[in-house]
């Protein structure tokens, strides 16, 4: 399994309507992304805004294909986007970017 850490920035007037959001995420949400591969996903929000995203998976890329394909995480993707500081195309899903991993222990 491949580890995937990613950044995004959560807009301050936004952020506790965003930890409620994540109180309740729909299930078919979570069965699409256990279905695409995503494996130990977790999200940490700091105070300020920063969030960041954590999961294992198989292969990133077919892991983001797979779940851009579905209709629930467009849905998704779209109640979403007013929550984040400029998301690529307004959808945050387009926004990740993979941090490089340069130190792992066992």
């Amino acid at each position: 399994m491949r580890r995937v850490c990613f950044l995004l920035q959560v807009r301050q007037d936004r952020i506790d309507e965003y930890r409620r959001r994540h109180e309740a995420v729909w299930p078919e949400m979570t069965a699409a992304l256990s279905a695409a591969g995503w494996h130990n996903y977790s999200l940490f929000l700091r105070e300020d805004g920063l969030l960041v995203g954590y999961l294992e998976t198989e292969d990133f890329a077919a892991a983001q294909s797979a779940m851009a394909a579905t209709e629930v995480n467009t849905r998704w993707q779209t109640e979403m986007a007013g929550f984040f500081e400029a998301p690529d195309d307004g959808r945050p899903d387009r926004a990740v970017r993979p941090l490089t991993e340069i130190f792992h222990l066992m």
